[in-house]
This record gives C-alpha cells, structure tokens and sequence, in this order.
C-alpha cells in the first residue's frame, strides 16, 4: 500500500470531526506533564470538547476547501486540535482557564463559526460566558422588573385591605 492510502483514513476522520464544527482550537501542548495533559483531556471531555493530536500535514489535507483551511499558519510544530460542534466558545474557555494552571499549554489560533482567531482573539473569545450562562443572565435582567412590579403591586394591594384584625 502507498503511503496516502494509509494515511487516508486518519484524514478521514479528521475531516469528520471537524465537519460542521462550531470551533477548532490549535494548541501548543510542548511541556505538559502526563499529569497535566490527563487532566486537560479530562476537562475538555467533561466540556463535550474533541481534543486530539494529528500530524499538521494531515490536518491541513483534512481543512483543504474549508472554512478552517484558515488554521495553516499555526499548524507548525506540535499542535493538538480542540473541536466543539456546538458551543464556539467552549473550547477557548477550558482551554485559557487551564492554560492559568498551567502556562506552558498556549492557544495558537482557531476558527470559531467561520472567522480565524490569532491567539489574541481566542484569548477574547475564552472570555464570553457559554451559552446557557448568557441565557440566565438575560432571563435574570427580565425577570428582575416583573418581580419588582409585583411587589409593588402587593404592597398597594396590602396598604387598601388595611391592617388586619387579629383572630379571635
């Protein structure tokens, strides 16, 4: 066998892991200990997050015609992929928030729904709240008049009904 045909199923399932993405992180992983990149793994799953380790030149046969053909310029050196289908910010986040325990993991780049990120800009985008965090946020800030007015509502409704008379 040649070896393209061996190396096609790999780029096979990295085109399918990547395919329909919300975001693809590439990471710097140099300097982890086992104990440390364990955990990673462990975080990243526990966050639904792919993370994987393929040959840069297989990544990018894989991203060849793609949105995130854009990754070429970071997948020099070691690299590992972060890939989440749902949440774009996800990957970035747990990855910056474990990077702060262990500073020698370093976000490259990514491409979150469609646009490239240097590493400046995944920094940004490890900052916005996920998804459901934005949502009890929202909800909270509307909530919040309606149950004013509805105090208000009940201490008018209490000042009318006058004082109540004790109980015989």
């Amino acid at each position: 066998m040649a070896k393209v045909e061996l190396k096609q199923p790999i780029v096979d399932e990295i085109s399918a892991l990547i395919n329909g993405a919300a975001t693809v992180v590439a990471v710097d992983y140099r300097g982890l200990t086992v104990a440390q990149d364990t955990e990673l793994r462990k975080t990243l799953r526990e966050a639904g997050v792919s993370y994987k380790v393929y040959k840069n030149t297989l990544v990018k046969r894989a991203a060849e015609g793609t949105e995130f053909a854009a990754l070429d310029p970071v997948l020099e050196g070691p690299t590992a992929i972060a890939v989440h289908k749902d949440d774009a910010t996800a990957a970035a986040r747990v990855l910056a928030e474990f990077g702060k325990k262990a500073n020698q993991l370093e976000i490259k780049g990514g491409v979150v729904e469609g646009t490239f990120y240097d590493a400046e800009g995944m920094a940004a985008i490890a900052s916005i709240p996920s998804r459901d965090v934005l949502l009890g946020r929202l909800f909270g800030s509307m909530q919040s008049p309606i149950a004013n007015l509805a105090r208000v509502l009940n201490q008018i409704a209490e000042k009318q009904a006058g004082p109540a008379e004790p109980a015989a």
